[in-house]
């Protein structure tokens, strides 16, 4: 089932690094975002973990955990956490449940060539298990700006 804007997440679960088992109910009471990103280790998602680093304080004063999710497996996950110091939880989604889910699964053309990729996309879901704001397709500069500012809106709208 896809989640749909302004509807209560459906039930899933998916693991994550440092043992972290991810359901939606988990984090009830926490607003969460979720960003999915092509690849561990390559540039543009390199940057964005980097700026959801950098910015991190600021997402979980405004009362938000933050969870990055890709294809990649537990121990490409460790290793990027581990190397970029990120102070947040990747889900590893090695069998596409949650870009599926997401529909985040894209047809994409790499160097002439038809390949099936993760579209840049990032969700927000409020305290509540709904969610509230997507965006897709997004370009790294400037978004995870983009993404506080939501949350922050959110957290005023709650008060």
């Amino acid at each position: 089932m896809t989640p749909v804007l302004n509807k209560a997440l459906p039930e899933f679960e998916a693991q994550a690094t440092s043992g972290v088992k991810f359901t939606p109910q988990a984090f009830s009471g926490r607003s969460v975002v979720l960003y999915f990103y092509p690849k561990d280790h390559t540039p543009g998602c390199t940057t964005e973990a980097m700026q959801f680093r950098d910015r991190h304080k600021d997402f979980v004063k405004a009362g938000a955990v933050v969870f990055g999710v890709s294809r990649d497996n537990m121990t490409s996950h460790e290793k990027f956490r581990q190397n970029l110091e990120l102070p947040y939880e990747l889900i590893a989604d090695t069998e596409e449940k949650l870009c599926h889910m997401f529909g985040v699964v894209k047809n994409k053309i790499m160097y002439g060539k038809k390949v099936k990729g993760i579209e840049r996309s990032t969700f927000l879901i409020d305290p509540a298990g709904v969610l509230r704001a997507e965006w897709r397709g997004i370009k790294v500069a400037g978004h995870v700006d983009d993404v506080l500012k939501a949350v922050k809106d959110l957290g005023k709208k709650a008060a």
